[in-house]
């Protein structure tokens, strides 16, 4: 693998993912680290990388222990996290989503990844059960696309903060504590705009019932 496309190309100090201690009160702002993907998307800047690398590193890693990965195993996945946005980044559009919305999700793929590989080694020889034919109909199709148009709409009507929030709890299953630190936000402040959200959002799909 070349060195170009792996995050190990930064200095020894800065492979290792670092303990999340306290936020930085200098952390970039959601504007900022959009910004600083669209650098690595546009000219591979190493510099942008790094930074994105400081920031979302120990908030990836943390979000992995807290999912139940042991130390060593966190360390290497988030590894692949920031390699995967180091390859991916111009897949990244800030109109769809936030940059730690982004980032979180694919630390979530990458969770779900390596414990599904963790069970195919724990059990080689047994042989999948083989699947019912559960396709679904063309009128359960139909509703759930009806509901997947209300839920975006329902979305629409969140301010960014909130609908931020919301995808990185529900779509991305970000622990709260995980969004607080990724955004650098109290964790009230957290727990509060979720609960804002869901509210506005029940509403307002109970409105179209």
């Amino acid at each position: 693998m070349n060195a170009i496309d792996t995050p190990l190309f930064l200095a020894p100090s800065q492979t290792r993912v670092p303990p999340v201690t306290a936020l930085d009160a200098a952390a970039p702002d959601a504007a900022a680290l959009a910004a600083l993907i669209g650098r690595v998307a546009a000219a591979r800047d190493r510099t942008a990388f790094a930074a994105l690398y400081k920031h979302f590193a120990p908030r990836v890693k943390a979000y992995l222990v807290r999912a139940g990965m042991v130390g060593g195993e966190a360390e290497d996945v988030t590894q692949n996290v920031m390699l995967t946005l180091w390859r991916k980044a111009e897949y990244f559009d800030p109109a769809r989503a936030g940059a730690a919305t982004w980032v979180f999700a694919i630390a979530r793929n990458a969770r779900i990844d390596h414990a599904r590989r963790k069970r195919e080694v724990a059990m080689p020889d047994m042989e999948e059960p083989e699947a019912p034919d559960t396709a679904p109909s063309a009128e359960a199709l139909t509703l759930a696309a009806e509901r997947d148009t209300r839920l975006r709409g329902a979305l629409n009507t969140l301010t960014p903060e909130q609908r931020q929030i919301v995808q990185l709890s529900f779509f991305s299953d970000t622990p709260h504590a995980a969004i607080a630190s990724a955004l650098n936000l109290p964790l009230g402040t957290v727990k509060s705009r979720i609960r804002l959200a869901m509210g506005k959002l029940r509403a307002v799909l109970e409105e179209g019932l």
